[in-house]
């Protein structure tokens, strides 16, 4: 199997992450992912062994949709997916909008914006295609994620500033504290 297809197979195997997907399918979002963290932390849980997820901070939706800017659509798409799940710490972002707020070149598309995730190793994402088939999105590929490699990608490596945004990042995140 390749690397690809196992971390598909994580997820497969986890009634709640088919949840979390068939839940935000059903929002009709255009090009929509469900990213980083929650990817992740799953690969990183089952290479552990661990039975129970680690605590997410939130489970990142973004999609791209050019006509509807305001963030207003993003609470409420969050609001829904609260009444379709309660208790999942949603964010809900419109990648069409968030080069503004991260100080970068427009994104072409959500796969666009995932690769510019500051870590390799979280710069994934999982959605349901038509046929409800997962598909896997990981433009800097897997090999880190399973890994358990942290590395900027080379986007997070071009200016000072960036790199620096990166560094503190993972000095916030400890993420050896919770994987060891």
């Amino acid at each position: 199997m390749s690397d690809r297809g196992k971390v598909i197979s994580f997820f497969k195997e986890d009634e709640w992450c088919l949840d979390i997907l068939q839940e935000v399918q059903q929002l009709n979002l255009p090009d929509w992912w469900v990213c980083a963290g929650f990817v992740r932390t799953k690969i990183w849980d089952v290479l552990h062994g661990f039975y129970e997820w680690t605590p997410l901070d939130n489970i990142d939706v973004i999609f791209f949709d050019e006509d509807r800017l305001e963030e207003k659509y993003e609470k409420a798409y969050e609001r829904r997916l609260s009444e379709l799940l309660p208790g999942v710490p949603w964010s809900v972002k419109n990648e069409a909008r968030m080069h503004h707020i991260n100080g970068m070149k427009p994104y072409k598309s959500s796969v666009d914006a995932i690769s510019r995730f500051p870590e390799t190793a979280t710069a994934i994402g999982l959605n349901l295609n038509d046929w409800d088939e997962i598909e896997l999105a990981a433009p800097w590929g897997v090999e880190d994620a399973l890994s358990m490699q942290v590395r900027p990608v080379p986007y997070f490596c071009k200016d000072q500033k960036l790199a620096s945004i990166y560094e503190n990042r993972i000095l916030k995140k400890n993420w050896q504290e919770k994987w060891r």
